[in-house]
Order: structure tokens, then sequence, then C-alpha cells
């Protein structure tokens, strides 16, 4: 057990969520904005690694309907092998993500949240999509 990181990664904005070391509890994090290059960004998220002790990473990685990978699953690569070249140190973990971004709106909506003023909220509901299936589906 440990301390996971996801990422909704967006071309506009990065959502972030972890999960407590027990892998009990998952929360948000402020949204990064997607701006001054991937490489920038990958160190803002290095950062943020070190700085809550993660163990690992979770990219949600954009797949189509049926299963393939367009750009976005592309660019989402690039952005993995970024963050690698930064450090080695953590385990990345690729998760699908399809539909998470739907859900993420279904539950604000569901709650009664307003959230089409503020997309950053929908991204950041969204990773905590990501790493709730995430942690409920890994194998120990």
């Amino acid at each position: 057990m440990g301390i996971y990181i996801a990422i909704d990664y967006g071309k506009k904005r990065i959502g972030m969520a972890h999960c407590d070391a027990g892998e009990q509890f998952v929360f948000g994090m402020p949204t990064v904005a997607n701006q001054g290059g991937r490489k920038a960004i990958a160190k803002t998220i290095m950062d943020v690694l070190v700085a809550k002790k993660a163990e690992a990473l979770v990219l949600g990685l954009p797949r189509n309907m049926d299963g393939s990978e367009g750009f976005m699953a592309e660019t989402v690569r690039r952005f993995a092998d970024d963050l690698w070249e930064i450090s080695d140190e953590f385990i990345i973990h690729f998760f699908d993500e399809r539909l998470t971004s739907k859900v993420a709106e279904a539950k604000l909506r569901d709650a009664g949240v307003a959230y089409t003023r503020n997309k950053g909220i929908v991204d950041e509901e969204a990773a905590r999509q990501i790493l709730e299936d995430f942690l409920r589906t890994k194998t120990v």
C-alpha cells in the first residue's frame, strides 16, 4: 500500500487527485493549468509527487470507445516520457480513462455543484474517478 497520485491530462488543465497511504480515501487536488509546455508541467508534477511522498503516478490514458489510442493518448505517453526524463524513481501506471469526465460531470450535477463556469472542478473529479477505479482494480 502507498500513496498514489492520479492525473487527468487535458489540453488546458490537468486534474489531480491522491489517496492516503492506506489506499482507503481519495482526495482531489488543485487543478494545474497546462501552460509552459510538457516539460515544465512534468517538473511541476514531479514536485507534487515528492512533496506528497507518492510512490506511484496513475496517468489517465484516453482511449477511443473501440479501445484504440488516438492523439491525446499519444500526448499522455509523451508526457510520461517527460516525467521519466526528470526521475525514474516513480512507477507510472497508465489507466483507461474512457468516460471519466462524463461520470465526473454526472456526479457533480447530482451533488448540485455548478461546474459549467469552473471546468477545473470537473478535471479534479475526473482524476478522483481515475484513481478510485485504479485502486479498485489493482492487484496487490
